[in-house]
């Protein structure tokens, strides 16, 4: 593996990165709207017919369907790459815990106990901070 921090996609991460980027886009939104808003407007010379319906369900299912597989792709693939740069983080910190890195991958249970811990080491936290500003709140007024 290169030490290169630019690596290459294979075609259909470009792919799937590009259109999620488009159809995330204030652009593309708006173009949906506008395809509703002229399907709506047709309603009438078709006459609301089953066809002039059919057209929007069978339309915005294709695009949901094909959506969901590209968007989930890209989405994978951040994940992945958020983990992997946390790791490294973990990793190069001395006091951090290295049973942490690849956590992604433990069992719910395992989170679970994990959460449990974290929330238990929050609370011992914010005791000694509030035990540290109650001196301060003590001292008596001149």
């Amino acid at each position: 593996m290169s030490d290169s921090p630019v690596a290459k996609q294979d075609w259909f991460s470009r792919f799937s990165n590009s259109c999620s980027l488009m159809v995330g886009s204030r652009w593309s939104f708006s173009v949906a709207i506008l395809v509703v808003i002229a399907w709506a407007l047709t309603g009438p010379y078709y006459h609301y017919s089953d066809t002039w319906q059919l057209v929007i369900n069978t339309g915005t299912t294709i695009v949901t369907f094909i959506m969901v597989f590209l968007i989930q792709h890209t989405q994978n693939r951040d994940s992945k790459a958020i983990n992997l740069k946390l790791n490294e983080i973990i990793f190069s910190i001395e006091r951090a815990k290295n049973d942490l890195i690849d956590a992604e991958n433990l069992s719910d249970e395992e989170l679970e106990e994990l959460e449990k811990k974290y929330a238990h080491v929050r609370a011992i936290a914010e005791q000694r901070r509030e035990r540290r500003r109650q001196p301060s709140e003590r001292t008596p007024a001149a």
